[in-house]
């Protein structure tokens, strides 16, 4: 290797050569080679700052960023030409093991996004639910970790959220809502970050322009007159379905449950012989589960619990599930519902097994004087867990027992053929 400023070789820089060319009239961009590589690069600010040109296996040409010169020496500048030109003779590409080694040392310290989103989930906590407190670690550990989880928590952009979202997305299978409410973390995490000091901006904010847009609602069909409810009830009893099926659908009628919760009611979620009977179904059985911690207490008209207990009488000591299925199955499936309805009934397109709960809602909305919040409560529809356990004690449990009772009495007298005046109900 040569030295001095007048060669063609490598090291041909002094500090003396470089000085007179910082002082000179430079363009941005403009470059004074030291040779193998190294270069000083004229910087817009007035700067200049040290890069080595590298290649690896005769690829396109690279550029490895040394530093801003003086704070980079010449010696220094030379010695990391020297490291990186060895690194990329041995096909080891300098910057991405630069890159890694900083990953690797920032997950050694306390700034890396999975750290941070373990503070915030510990803040959230004592506000969540359990189940909600470990779904939402679980969804973070499943689906963001993986790409963001040892970056530094500064240093996480919002091309690489978009990757992790549109990845959740791209599965497929309802994953919009998934990919949603992944994002709502992620940005929580970051506005955390924000607040500690740790980031100035929200890498995650722009993300939510990639969130697929909602799929336009289909509504279930449904009859909403007693006289067509009645007319469905009194087909169902004589057409040709099986006593399970019939009386399942009978449950889903009385009751507005949804089809997944009675197709798999079981005996040991049922009292049918208390002064008020109840169906309790787990709240990990529900539909939405979210952050509620309340079961879904089913207050059963006088109706359903005669049907229920004859129906016990017949069934095996020891059963398991109250409506049984066939050829190994444990119990009865959705579709057994939906088909009998569809088909046999000749209801496709006119009524479904969920359009029990919009007939449930539309008559006690419009022709009683039940709140719409404790019809709401009946549909599983009320969130607050203090609201929910509130209807199942004292006065508002009383309000329970009298929907319910208002529903049965006029489903029955429906089923009977009467005539269903809507009686404004006193509470």
């Amino acid at each position: 290797m040569g030295s001095g400023n007048g060669g063609r070789g490598v090291e041909r820089l002094t500090d003396k050569a470089i000085q007179a060319w910082l002082k000179g009239d430079r363009k941005a961009g403009q470059k004074l080679p030291d040779g193998g590589g190294l270069y000083l690069v004229s910087l817009p600010s007035g700067g200049a700052t040290w890069q080595v040109r590298y290649s690896l296996g005769g690829g396109a040409p690279k550029t490895y960023s040394v530093g801003p010169y003086p704070e980079k020496t010449l010696a220094e500048a030379r010695k990391a030409r020297g490291t990186a030109r060895a690194q990329a003779e041995q096909g080891v590409d300098p910057v991405a093991l630069r890159r890694l080694e900083r990953v690797e040392a920032a997950a050694a310290a306390d700034d890396t996004f999975e750290h941070v989103a373990g503070l915030w989930l510990d803040k959230q906590r004592p506000e969540w639910s359990d189940i909600h407190y470990t779904k939402s670690a679980r969804a973070l550990e499943r689906d963001v970790y993986p790409a963001l989880g040892k970056l530094p928590v500064a240093m996480v952009t919002t091309a690489a959220v978009s990757a992790v979202i549109e990845k959740i997305q791209k599965r497929g299978g309802g994953r919009r809502e998934t990919a949603q409410k992944i994002l709502q973390h992620v940005r929580s995490v970051f506005r955390y970050a924000q607040a500690k000091g740790m980031r100035p901006d929200n890498p995650a904010e722009p993300v939510v322009e990639i969130i697929a847009a909602a799929p336009k609602v289909k509504h279930h069909p449904a009859l909403l007159k007693f006289d067509q409810l009645g007319d469905v009830l009194r087909r169902a009893e004589t057409s040709n379905i099986t006593p399970a099926v019939r009386l399942c659908h009978r449950l889903i009628a009385f009751t507005a449950v949804r089809i997944q919760n009675a197709v798999a009611a079981r005996w040991s979620q049922f009292d049918l012989d208390a002064e008020v009977p109840t169906w309790t179904v787990p709240r990990d059985e529900m539909k939405k589960s979210d952050d509620r911690e309340h079961v879904h207490r089913v207050v059963l008209p006088a109706q359903i619990v005669a049907d229920l207990k004859r129906w016990r009488v017949v069934q095996p000591k020891n059963a398991i599930y109250v409506f049984p299925g066939n050829q190994g199955r444990d119990h009865i499936s959705r579709e057994s519902i939906e088909k009998a309805l569809r088909e046999t009934l000749e209801l496709r397109d006119l009524h479904t097994a969920h359009g029990w709960r919009a007939a449930f809602s539309t008559r006690c909305k419009e022709d009683s004087e039940f709140t719409h919040e404790l019809v709401d409560l009946c549909l599983d529809h009320v969130t607050k867990t203090e609201v929910a356990r509130a209807y199942d004690r004292g006065d508002r449990l009383q309000k329970r027992i009298a929907l319910m009772k208002w529903w049965g009495d006029r489903l029955e007298q429906a089923e009977r053929g009467g005539e269903v005046v809507p009686l404004r109900a006193a509470c």
